[in-house]
């Protein structure tokens, strides 16, 4: 499965996640599998569950790069789609943070409203910048 298919699914997992906290994010995954055209992907599980098992890492990085905006005040599918960047950055080395920026404002500009992919790319580049992230080389 190509990795920009795999990141709209795990966008998908992720946004559904945010209704359901108090669930168990592997009955959310496994669900999934069973219920909808979901290829069980490596790549998939790292970005959930990297999510889920930092989400509340994540969501501080998000909240102090984005100035004058709270969480709660972002869209849902906007926090999903910087979650699932800020995950990549932060926990999956190999690949380039520029990548993750660009994959992300490319999930906004399908996803999200007009405004999303300008925003997104601002607070990422911030995140990438507060937190020391330089070009990684494969």
């Amino acid at each position: 499965m190509e990795r920009r298919r795999a990141r709209e699914l795990a966008l998908e997992l992720i946004f559904e996640y945010e209704f359901h906290t108090g669930d168990d994010s592997g009955a959310i995954y496994e669900n999934a599998l069973e219920c909808r055209e979901f290829e069980d992907d490596g790549f998939i599980r790292e970005l959930f569950y990297g999510v889920t098992d930092h989400k509340t890492e994540i969501d501080e990085k998000i909240a102090s790069c984005a100035i004058g905006w709270s969480l709660s005040r972002m869209s849902k599918v906007t926090l999903a789609i910087l979650r699932l960047a800020v995950c990549e950055m932060l926990y999956l080395p190999d690949i380039p943070f520029t990548v993750s920026i660009n994959e992300a404002v490319e999930l906004a500009k399908k996803y999200d409203h007009d405004k999303a992919p300008a925003f997104i790319n601002g607070v990422l580049n911030k995140v990438a910048e507060v937190e020391g992230i330089k070009e990684r080389k494969k």
